[in-house]
Protein backbone atom coordinates (compact mmCIF):
# COMPACT_ATOMS: atom_id res chain seq x y z
CA UNK A 1 0.00 0.00 0.00
CA UNK A 2 3.04 2.40 0.42
CA UNK A 3 2.23 6.19 1.52
CA UNK A 4 -1.75 5.52 1.28
CA UNK A 5 -1.35 2.75 3.66
CA UNK A 6 0.68 4.98 6.14
CA UNK A 7 -2.32 7.19 5.92
CA UNK A 8 -4.76 4.87 6.25
CA UNK A 9 -2.71 3.12 9.28
CA UNK A 10 -2.38 6.31 10.66
CA UNK A 11 -5.27 8.75 10.04
CA UNK A 12 -3.74 11.25 12.74
CA UNK A 13 -0.90 12.11 10.56
CA UNK A 14 -3.06 13.38 7.90
CA UNK A 15 -3.58 16.62 8.78
CA UNK A 16 -0.25 17.40 9.35
CA UNK A 17 0.84 15.94 6.18
CA UNK A 18 -1.53 19.06 4.64
CA UNK A 19 0.04 21.43 7.12
CA UNK A 20 3.84 20.49 6.34
CA UNK A 21 2.95 20.17 2.73
CA UNK A 22 1.36 24.06 3.17
CA UNK A 23 4.58 24.81 5.01
CA UNK A 24 7.29 23.43 2.03
CA UNK A 25 5.21 25.42 -0.64
CA UNK A 26 5.53 28.87 1.91
CA UNK A 27 9.36 28.37 2.14
CA UNK A 28 9.81 28.32 -1.76
CA UNK A 29 7.90 31.68 -1.64
CA UNK A 30 11.05 33.62 -2.71
CA UNK A 31 12.56 37.76 -1.15
CA UNK A 32 12.09 39.99 -3.85
CA UNK A 33 15.70 41.14 -3.21
CA UNK A 34 17.31 38.49 -5.60
CA UNK A 35 20.52 37.93 -3.90
CA UNK A 36 18.52 36.74 -0.85
CA UNK A 37 16.75 34.88 -3.35
CA UNK A 38 19.44 32.87 -4.39
CA UNK A 39 20.24 32.06 -0.91
CA UNK A 40 16.54 31.07 -0.15
CA UNK A 41 16.65 28.74 -3.02
CA UNK A 42 19.55 27.40 -2.77
CA UNK A 43 18.78 26.53 1.08
CA UNK A 44 15.58 25.19 -0.56
CA UNK A 45 17.12 22.64 -2.90
CA UNK A 46 19.94 21.45 0.05
CA UNK A 47 17.75 21.16 2.63
CA UNK A 48 13.85 21.39 2.52
CA UNK A 49 13.34 20.61 6.45
CA UNK A 50 15.85 22.82 7.57
CA UNK A 51 14.21 25.65 5.56
CA UNK A 52 11.09 24.84 6.77
CA UNK A 53 12.02 25.99 10.42
CA UNK A 54 14.41 28.76 9.25
CA UNK A 55 11.82 30.43 7.52
CA UNK A 56 9.88 30.45 11.28
CA UNK A 57 12.39 32.74 12.25
CA UNK A 58 12.18 36.39 12.72
CA UNK A 59 14.60 38.35 11.03
CA UNK A 60 17.73 39.39 11.13
CA UNK A 61 18.37 36.33 12.66
CA UNK A 62 16.82 34.25 10.18
CA UNK A 63 18.83 35.77 7.05
CA UNK A 64 21.88 35.13 9.33
CA UNK A 65 21.38 31.31 9.69
CA UNK A 66 20.11 30.73 6.02
CA UNK A 67 23.44 32.95 4.98
CA UNK A 68 25.72 30.57 8.33
CA UNK A 69 24.14 27.02 7.01
CA UNK A 70 25.22 28.31 2.92
CA UNK A 71 28.91 29.22 3.94
CA UNK A 72 29.54 25.42 5.72
CA UNK A 73 27.71 23.88 3.69
CA UNK A 74 30.39 25.19 0.52
CA UNK A 75 32.87 24.47 3.18
CA UNK A 76 31.40 20.51 3.87
CA UNK A 77 31.57 20.56 -0.05
CA UNK A 78 35.24 21.53 -0.70
CA UNK A 79 35.98 18.94 2.48
CA UNK A 80 33.51 16.21 0.51
CA UNK A 81 35.15 16.57 -3.01
CA UNK A 82 37.32 12.97 -3.41
CA UNK A 83 38.55 14.61 -6.81
CA UNK A 84 40.00 17.72 -5.05
CA UNK A 85 44.20 16.74 -4.17
CA UNK A 86 44.83 17.28 -0.57
CA UNK A 87 47.40 19.58 -1.90
CA UNK A 88 44.61 22.01 -3.22
CA UNK A 89 41.89 20.70 -0.48
CA UNK A 90 43.64 21.77 2.80
CA UNK A 91 44.79 25.05 2.39
CA UNK A 92 41.41 26.03 0.68
CA UNK A 93 39.92 24.69 4.15
CA UNK A 94 42.10 26.58 6.33
CA UNK A 95 41.62 29.69 4.31
CA UNK A 96 37.85 29.45 4.09
CA UNK A 97 37.16 32.45 6.54
CA UNK A 98 39.08 34.55 4.67
CA UNK A 99 37.45 33.76 1.66
CA UNK A 100 34.24 34.59 2.22
CA UNK A 101 35.06 38.17 2.34
CA UNK A 102 35.86 38.08 -1.14
CA UNK A 103 32.84 38.97 -3.37
CA UNK A 104 34.86 37.61 -6.24
CA UNK A 105 35.44 34.07 -4.60
CA UNK A 106 34.27 30.60 -6.12
CA UNK A 107 35.08 27.10 -6.78
CA UNK A 108 34.74 24.14 -9.30
CA UNK A 109 33.77 21.48 -7.33
CA UNK A 110 30.74 19.23 -5.69
CA UNK A 111 28.11 17.57 -6.96
CA UNK A 112 24.52 18.21 -7.97
CA UNK A 113 22.76 21.26 -6.46
CA UNK A 114 26.20 22.13 -4.95
CA UNK A 115 27.96 22.62 -7.84
CA UNK A 116 25.62 25.57 -8.74
CA UNK A 117 26.19 26.67 -4.81
CA UNK A 118 29.82 26.47 -5.00
CA UNK A 119 29.52 29.00 -8.67
CA UNK A 120 27.70 31.51 -7.36
CA UNK A 121 29.31 31.91 -4.00
CA UNK A 122 29.83 35.19 -4.46
CA UNK A 123 26.02 35.59 -4.45
CA UNK A 124 26.38 34.52 -0.85
CA UNK A 125 29.11 36.30 0.21
CA UNK A 126 27.69 39.13 -1.05
CA UNK A 127 24.21 39.02 1.60
CA UNK A 128 26.97 37.85 4.29
CA UNK A 129 28.63 41.08 4.24
CA UNK A 130 25.43 43.03 4.08
CA UNK A 131 24.57 41.16 7.26
CA UNK A 132 25.23 42.83 10.71
CA UNK A 133 29.08 43.18 11.66
CA UNK A 134 28.58 40.61 14.82
CA UNK A 135 26.58 38.23 13.40
CA UNK A 136 29.70 38.54 10.83
CA UNK A 137 32.23 37.48 13.38
CA UNK A 138 30.27 34.74 14.35
CA UNK A 139 30.18 33.05 10.91
CA UNK A 140 33.44 34.04 9.66
CA UNK A 141 35.14 32.61 13.63
CA UNK A 142 33.42 29.04 13.44
CA UNK A 143 33.99 28.55 9.70
CA UNK A 144 37.80 29.14 10.52
CA UNK A 145 37.93 26.99 13.44
CA UNK A 146 35.60 23.81 11.04
CA UNK A 147 38.15 24.36 8.52
CA UNK A 148 40.92 24.14 10.84
CA UNK A 149 39.37 20.37 12.12
CA UNK A 150 38.54 19.28 8.67
CA UNK A 151 42.13 19.97 7.31
CA UNK A 152 43.35 18.36 10.21
CA UNK A 153 40.55 14.55 10.09
CA UNK A 154 41.53 14.73 6.44
CA UNK A 155 44.67 13.26 7.13
CA UNK A 156 44.31 10.88 9.61
CA UNK A 157 41.17 8.56 10.51
CA UNK A 158 38.47 8.29 13.61
CA UNK A 159 40.30 5.78 16.02
CA UNK A 160 39.08 6.38 19.62
CA UNK A 161 35.94 8.01 20.99
CA UNK A 162 37.81 10.42 21.49
CA UNK A 163 38.76 10.88 18.26
CA UNK A 164 34.65 10.62 17.49
CA UNK A 165 33.75 12.99 19.63
CA UNK A 166 36.52 15.69 18.46
CA UNK A 167 35.73 15.19 14.57
CA UNK A 168 31.77 15.49 15.72
CA UNK A 169 32.84 18.80 17.45
CA UNK A 170 34.60 19.98 14.00
CA UNK A 171 31.55 19.86 11.81
CA UNK A 172 28.43 20.02 14.03
CA UNK A 173 29.25 20.62 17.83
CA UNK A 174 30.61 23.99 16.24
CA UNK A 175 27.50 24.37 14.26
CA UNK A 176 25.32 24.38 17.40
CA UNK A 177 28.16 26.57 19.43
CA UNK A 178 27.64 29.55 16.15
CA UNK A 179 23.66 29.34 16.98
CA UNK A 180 24.23 30.10 20.37
CA UNK A 181 26.13 32.84 19.63
CA UNK A 182 23.65 33.92 17.19
CA UNK A 183 20.62 33.39 19.00
CA UNK A 184 22.64 35.61 22.00
CA UNK A 185 23.35 38.02 19.57
CA UNK A 186 19.90 39.01 18.21
CA UNK A 187 18.55 39.52 20.96
CA UNK A 188 15.99 36.38 21.19
CA UNK A 189 17.97 34.71 23.93
CA UNK A 190 19.94 35.27 26.71
CA UNK A 191 23.64 36.31 26.67
CA UNK A 192 24.01 33.50 28.51
CA UNK A 193 23.67 30.93 25.30
CA UNK A 194 26.56 32.75 23.52
CA UNK A 195 29.20 31.17 26.11
CA UNK A 196 27.20 27.77 26.71
CA UNK A 197 29.91 26.14 24.64
CA UNK A 198 29.98 23.18 26.24
CA UNK A 199 25.58 21.95 26.41
CA UNK A 200 25.68 23.65 22.75
CA UNK A 201 28.28 21.15 21.30
CA UNK A 202 26.51 18.87 22.59
CA UNK A 203 23.31 19.43 20.92
CA UNK A 204 25.60 18.86 17.59
CA UNK A 205 27.26 15.81 18.71
CA UNK A 206 23.77 14.35 19.23
CA UNK A 207 22.66 15.37 15.39
CA UNK A 208 26.13 14.21 13.89
CA UNK A 209 26.32 11.20 15.63
CA UNK A 210 22.87 9.95 14.75
CA UNK A 211 22.94 11.32 10.91
CA UNK A 212 26.49 8.89 11.11
CA UNK A 213 25.10 6.02 12.36
CA UNK A 214 21.99 5.81 10.03
CA UNK A 215 24.25 6.78 6.61
CA UNK A 216 26.72 3.95 7.45
CA UNK A 217 25.42 2.58 3.72
CA UNK A 218 25.60 5.42 1.78
CA UNK A 219 29.13 5.92 3.26
CA UNK A 220 30.97 2.90 2.77
CA UNK A 221 29.49 2.61 -0.83
CA UNK A 222 30.87 5.97 -2.02
CA UNK A 223 32.54 7.13 -4.55
CA UNK A 224 35.72 6.67 -5.47
CA UNK A 225 36.43 5.47 -1.70
CA UNK A 226 34.35 5.09 1.43
CA UNK A 227 34.66 8.53 4.04
CA UNK A 228 33.60 6.06 7.29
CA UNK A 229 33.27 7.88 10.97
CA UNK A 230 32.55 4.79 12.74
CA UNK A 231 35.20 4.70 15.67
CA UNK A 232 37.79 1.85 15.05
CA UNK A 233 37.24 1.73 18.67
CA UNK A 234 34.24 0.28 18.61
CA UNK A 235 33.64 -1.45 15.75
CA UNK A 236 36.84 -2.80 15.88
CA UNK A 237 34.88 -4.79 19.23
CA UNK A 238 32.95 -6.58 16.75
CA UNK A 239 34.78 -6.98 13.70
CA UNK A 240 37.93 -6.78 11.26
CA UNK A 241 36.48 -4.16 9.22
CA UNK A 242 34.03 -2.15 8.39
CA UNK A 243 33.11 -3.74 5.19
CA UNK A 244 32.42 -7.04 6.37
CA UNK A 245 28.79 -5.54 7.99
CA UNK A 246 27.41 -5.48 4.91
CA UNK A 247 27.41 -9.30 4.65
CA UNK A 248 24.66 -10.91 5.79
CA UNK A 249 26.64 -13.27 7.51
CA UNK A 250 28.01 -10.79 9.85
CA UNK A 251 24.82 -8.94 10.57
CA UNK A 252 24.52 -10.37 14.51
CA UNK A 253 28.36 -8.55 15.11
CA UNK A 254 26.83 -5.62 12.97
CA UNK A 255 23.77 -4.81 14.50
CA UNK A 256 25.93 -4.96 18.46
CA UNK A 257 28.07 -2.79 16.62
CA UNK A 258 25.03 -0.16 15.59
CA UNK A 259 23.64 -0.59 19.47
CA UNK A 260 26.96 0.12 20.86
CA UNK A 261 26.94 3.33 18.75
CA UNK A 262 23.50 4.04 19.81
CA UNK A 263 24.58 3.87 23.15
CA UNK A 264 27.22 6.49 22.83
CA UNK A 265 24.87 9.02 21.08
CA UNK A 266 22.36 8.93 23.96
CA UNK A 267 25.16 9.69 26.69
CA UNK A 268 24.52 13.28 24.95
CA UNK A 269 20.49 13.63 25.49
CA UNK A 270 20.44 15.12 28.99
CA UNK A 271 22.52 17.68 28.12
CA UNK A 272 20.73 18.61 25.04
CA UNK A 273 17.56 18.68 27.31
CA UNK A 274 19.45 20.89 30.05
CA UNK A 275 19.90 23.02 26.67
CA UNK A 276 16.32 23.54 25.58
CA UNK A 277 15.25 24.10 29.12
CA UNK A 278 16.59 27.92 29.01
CA UNK A 279 15.53 29.09 25.80
CA UNK A 280 12.58 31.88 25.67
CA UNK A 281 11.88 32.70 22.15
CA UNK A 282 9.16 29.95 20.54
CA UNK A 283 10.58 30.10 17.36
CA UNK A 284 14.56 29.50 18.41
CA UNK A 285 13.14 26.61 20.43
CA UNK A 286 11.57 24.97 17.37
CA UNK A 287 14.61 25.38 15.43
CA UNK A 288 16.08 23.81 17.93
CA UNK A 289 13.69 21.04 18.90
CA UNK A 290 12.27 19.56 15.94
CA UNK A 291 15.71 18.16 14.94
CA UNK A 292 16.48 16.61 18.23
CA UNK A 293 12.95 14.92 18.70
CA UNK A 294 13.93 14.05 14.98
CA UNK A 295 17.51 12.48 15.94
CA UNK A 296 16.07 10.23 18.98
CA UNK A 297 13.03 8.89 16.65
CA UNK A 298 15.93 7.99 14.09
CA UNK A 299 18.03 6.22 16.76
CA UNK A 300 14.70 4.58 18.05
CA UNK A 301 14.19 3.08 14.35
CA UNK A 302 17.72 2.07 13.52
CA UNK A 303 18.46 0.97 17.10
CA UNK A 304 18.98 -3.20 16.81
CA UNK A 305 17.76 -2.61 13.12
CA UNK A 306 19.48 -4.88 10.57
CA UNK A 307 17.77 -2.93 7.84
CA UNK A 308 20.71 -0.22 8.59
CA UNK A 309 23.39 -2.25 6.34
CA UNK A 310 20.64 -2.94 3.36
CA UNK A 311 19.48 0.61 2.73
CA UNK A 312 18.12 3.69 4.06
CA UNK A 313 16.06 3.71 6.92
CA UNK A 314 14.15 7.02 7.91
CA UNK A 315 11.20 7.82 10.06
CA UNK A 316 7.88 7.49 8.28
CA UNK A 317 6.51 11.36 6.69
CA UNK A 318 3.11 11.30 8.67
CA UNK A 319 5.38 10.69 11.76
CA UNK A 320 7.95 13.95 10.87
CA UNK A 321 5.07 16.18 9.58
CA UNK A 322 3.80 15.80 13.20
CA UNK A 323 7.16 16.69 14.91
CA UNK A 324 6.74 19.42 13.06
CA UNK A 325 3.12 20.01 13.81
CA UNK A 326 3.06 19.17 17.28
CA UNK A 327 6.28 20.96 19.02
CA UNK A 328 5.77 24.17 20.47
CA UNK A 329 7.11 23.66 23.97
CA UNK A 330 8.85 21.61 26.79
CA UNK A 331 5.66 19.92 26.72
CA UNK A 332 5.69 18.45 23.76
CA UNK A 333 9.61 17.83 23.44
CA UNK A 334 8.88 15.45 26.65
CA UNK A 335 6.25 13.86 24.99
CA UNK A 336 8.18 13.21 21.92
CA UNK A 337 11.18 12.31 23.61
CA UNK A 338 8.68 9.84 26.36
CA UNK A 339 7.11 8.00 23.26
CA UNK A 340 11.05 7.39 21.37
CA UNK A 341 12.78 6.68 25.20
CA UNK A 342 9.87 3.76 25.31
CA UNK A 343 10.21 2.49 22.16
CA UNK A 344 14.22 1.78 22.63
CA UNK A 345 13.43 0.37 26.21
CA UNK A 346 10.93 -1.85 24.64
CA UNK A 347 12.95 -2.89 22.18
CA UNK A 348 15.87 -3.52 24.58
CA UNK A 349 13.64 -5.85 26.49
CA UNK A 350 12.06 -7.92 24.29
CA UNK A 351 13.98 -7.86 21.01
CA UNK A 352 17.72 -7.43 21.57
CA UNK A 353 19.77 -10.49 22.70
CA UNK A 354 20.39 -10.81 26.18
CA UNK A 355 24.03 -11.50 25.19
CA UNK A 356 24.41 -7.72 23.13
CA UNK A 357 27.30 -5.88 25.36
CA UNK A 358 25.72 -2.96 25.13
CA UNK A 359 21.94 -3.91 26.09
CA UNK A 360 22.13 -3.17 29.87
CA UNK A 361 24.21 0.67 29.49
CA UNK A 362 21.88 1.55 27.30
CA UNK A 363 18.80 0.03 29.24
CA UNK A 364 20.12 2.22 32.59
CA UNK A 365 20.67 5.20 29.74
CA UNK A 366 17.29 4.62 28.68
CA UNK A 367 15.69 4.63 32.16
CA UNK A 368 17.05 7.77 33.70
CA UNK A 369 16.19 9.66 30.67
CA UNK A 370 12.89 8.38 30.80
CA UNK A 371 11.88 8.61 34.05
CA UNK A 372 13.22 12.57 34.20
CA UNK A 373 10.90 13.13 30.94
CA UNK A 374 8.04 11.59 32.28
CA UNK A 375 8.50 13.52 35.88
CA UNK A 376 8.74 16.81 33.81
CA UNK A 377 5.97 15.95 31.77
CA UNK A 378 3.60 15.20 34.51
CA UNK A 379 4.66 18.57 35.97
CA UNK A 380 4.43 20.45 33.33
CA UNK A 381 1.03 18.69 32.57
CA UNK A 382 -0.58 19.85 36.27
CA UNK A 383 1.06 23.04 36.22
CA UNK A 384 0.16 24.00 32.78
CA UNK A 385 -2.26 22.30 30.94
CA UNK A 386 -2.10 21.93 27.66
CA UNK A 387 -4.15 24.68 25.51
CA UNK A 388 -3.91 25.20 21.76
CA UNK A 389 -3.01 28.44 20.37
CA UNK A 390 -6.20 30.25 19.26
CA UNK A 391 -5.42 30.05 15.63
CA UNK A 392 -3.87 26.47 15.31
CA UNK A 393 -8.00 25.45 16.89
CA UNK A 394 -9.89 27.78 14.38
CA UNK A 395 -7.74 25.91 11.94
CA UNK A 396 -8.59 22.54 13.23
CA UNK A 397 -12.14 23.68 13.54
CA UNK A 398 -12.62 24.86 9.88
CA UNK A 399 -10.98 21.60 8.52
CA UNK A 400 -13.30 19.24 10.57
CA UNK A 401 -16.09 21.45 9.20
CA UNK A 402 -14.81 21.49 5.66
CA UNK A 403 -14.65 17.76 5.87
CA UNK A 404 -18.06 17.12 7.47
CA UNK A 405 -19.25 19.34 4.85
CA UNK A 406 -17.64 17.08 1.68
CA UNK A 407 -18.92 14.14 3.87
CA UNK A 408 -22.01 14.96 3.89
CA UNK A 409 -22.02 15.86 0.07
CA UNK A 410 -20.44 12.82 -0.58
CA UNK A 411 -22.09 10.69 0.93
CA UNK A 412 -25.44 12.34 -0.36
CA UNK A 413 -26.80 12.53 3.22
CA UNK A 414 -29.97 14.61 4.02
CA UNK A 415 -33.00 15.02 1.84
CA UNK A 416 -32.70 14.57 -1.81
CA UNK A 417 -34.46 18.38 -2.19
CA UNK A 418 -31.41 20.14 -1.30
CA UNK A 419 -32.93 21.42 1.80
CA UNK A 420 -30.25 23.89 3.73
CA UNK A 421 -31.34 23.21 7.28
CA UNK A 422 -28.57 21.32 8.03
CA UNK A 423 -25.53 22.96 9.00
CA UNK A 424 -23.72 20.78 6.81
CA UNK A 425 -25.73 21.70 3.73
CA UNK A 426 -25.54 25.13 4.50
CA UNK A 427 -21.79 24.69 4.40
CA UNK A 428 -21.65 22.94 1.67
CA UNK A 429 -23.98 25.11 -0.36
CA UNK A 430 -21.31 27.63 -0.94
CA UNK A 431 -19.07 25.27 -2.42
CA UNK A 432 -21.80 23.02 -4.47
CA UNK A 433 -22.10 25.24 -7.73
CA UNK A 434 -19.36 23.57 -9.29
CA UNK A 435 -20.93 20.13 -8.39
CA UNK A 436 -18.61 17.19 -7.58
CA UNK A 437 -14.90 17.55 -6.44
CA UNK A 438 -13.41 14.63 -8.54
CA UNK A 439 -14.57 14.39 -12.30
CA UNK A 440 -17.71 12.34 -12.95
CA UNK A 441 -17.19 8.83 -12.80
CA UNK A 442 -15.22 8.86 -9.13
CA UNK A 443 -17.76 8.51 -6.91
CA UNK A 444 -16.50 5.38 -5.14
CA UNK A 445 -12.73 7.41 -5.07
CA UNK A 446 -14.42 10.47 -3.99
CA UNK A 447 -15.97 8.40 -1.00
CA UNK A 448 -12.75 7.05 0.51
CA UNK A 449 -11.06 10.03 0.10
CA UNK A 450 -13.22 12.15 2.21
CA UNK A 451 -13.67 9.44 4.66
CA UNK A 452 -10.15 9.21 5.33
CA UNK A 453 -10.17 13.14 5.47
CA UNK A 454 -12.61 13.09 8.25
CA UNK A 455 -11.27 10.20 10.11
CA UNK A 456 -7.71 12.60 10.25
CA UNK A 457 -9.96 15.24 11.23
CA UNK A 458 -11.56 13.87 13.93
CA UNK A 459 -8.52 11.64 15.27
CA UNK A 460 -6.47 15.15 15.15
CA UNK A 461 -9.49 16.66 17.52
CA UNK A 462 -9.36 13.51 19.80
CA UNK A 463 -5.57 13.31 20.20
CA UNK A 464 -5.64 16.92 20.86
CA UNK A 465 -7.72 16.70 23.94
CA UNK A 466 -6.37 13.75 25.28
CA UNK A 467 -2.90 15.27 24.92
Amino acid sequence: MGKLGDVLAHPEELLPLIRIYAATKKATQLPEDPKLAFCYDMLNRVSRSFAIVIQQLPNPLRDAICVFYLVLRALDTVEDDMAIDNKVKIPALLAFHESIYDRGFTMQCGYGHYVRLMEHLGTVIDVFLGLEPHFQEVIADITQRMGEGMAEFIQRDVETIADYDLYCHYVAGLVGVGLSQLFASSGLESASYARAEVLSNHMGLFLQKTNIIRDYLEDINEEPAPRMFWPHEIWGQYGDSLEDFKQPGNRRQAVQCLNHLVCNALQHLPHCIKYMQGLRDRDVFRFCAIPQIMAIGTLALCYNNGAIFEGVVKLRRGLTARVFDECDGMGELYGWFTQFLQALQEKALLAVDKADPTREILLDLVSSNLQHCESELTRIKSEQPRKLPTQQRLMDASLLLLTGAWFYRAWELGSSSGSSGSSMAGVWGLLDGAGGVLPAGYDGLEKALVLMLLLAAVSRMVLVRLG
